[in-house]
């Protein structure tokens, strides 16, 4: 009898614990399902322009404390969508991080409303030593001649972005590039200056700080502003000579103004006078 007492005691213990542990567990589920949502994120580092495939991205469970705007909740949301800005391997994939629906990919679709994008020839040197890289903005500078056949050099566009170097649209990398091509996004009038500008002369690219958001007008740089400061061996002659004249000119001056001196009365009295006898004869008067 006792036995069967401890039988029942043993097995009521054993099915409230099992009960306990299936509350919780339904309990715990239930908590996690509300904590987090179902967010898609990317398998692997994505380029600019890469068209989603199913296999490139997949579905995580992503923290309620942590709310992403506008994600991507399935898979089949971002399959064919393609990323207009470099995604890297766990990153959730945005609504803005994707080009219009109906893209195809490629460069095209990484260019905003309104923009065009135009390549130029570029060497080490032009190319700012492969600095250019793609997301990076530079100001492009003509080296020509001006009205008066004097060579001049001027920023003409300033704060373009680099969409690509060479075929590359990749800015996951940091590291110089160089390259032969580079390709900018430019508004179509400053696609004409830049088509004009390589017709007329030589280009440049000048990189400049990602945040300098200040345009700054110049009057271009000329071979006169280069020898500024500088004369020739005529020009430093001619000085020597005309300052060699105007001192001689200013003694010439000083000279004339200066008063003749005549004797004084003081000079006069000092000459010896002599003893004089005044004589008479007949009609005549001498002195002796």
């Amino acid at each position: 009898m006792r036995n069967i007492r401890v039988a029942v005691m043993l097995l009521l213990a054993l099915g409230m614990g099992i009960a306990a542990v299936v509350m919780a567990a339904y309990w715990l589920n239930s908590k996690s399902s509300v904590m987090t949502s179902h967010v898609v994120v990317s398998k692997e580092d994505l380029q600019l322009g890469t068209r989603l495939q199913p296999n490139m991205v997949e579905v995580v469970d992503w923290p309620s404390t942590s709310p992403i705007k506008n994600p991507m909740t399935s898979v089949q949301q971002a399959s064919d969508r393609v990323v207009n800005v470099p995604v890297f391997r766990g990153e959730p994939i945005l609504m803005s991080k994707l080009a219009a629906v109906g893209e195809t990919g490629g460069l095209s679709a990484v260019l905003h409303e309104g923009r065009r994008a135009v390549t130029v020839k570029v060497n080490e040197i032009v190319g700012v030593a492969g600095f250019a890289l793609p997301g990076t903005f530079v100001d492009v500078m003509v080296n020509t001649v001006d009205v008066h056949n004097s060579a001049v050099s001027k920023i003409v566009i300033e704060r373009i972005k680099v969409l690509a170097v060479a075929q590359d649209v990749s800015n996951l990398e940091t590291k110089p590039k160089v390259v032969n091509a580079v390709t900018l996004e430019v508004t179509p009038a400053q696609a004409e200056k830049i088509d004009l500008a390589r017709s007329v002369g030589s280009l440049s690219l000048v990189l400049r700080s990602q945040v300098d958001m200040q345009s700054v007008s110049t009057l271009g740089a000329r071979k006169d502003d280069l020898l500024e400061g500088s004369e020739s061996p005529s020009s430093s002659l001619t000085g020597v000579l005309s300052s060699a004249m105007s001192n001689i000119k200013t003694q010439v001056a000083k000279l004339s103004a200066q008063p003749v001196r005549t004797p004084s009365n003081a000079s006069k009295s000092n000459v010896p006078m002599t003893d004089k006898t005044e004589v008479i004869r007949g009609l005549n008067k001498t002195t002796e």
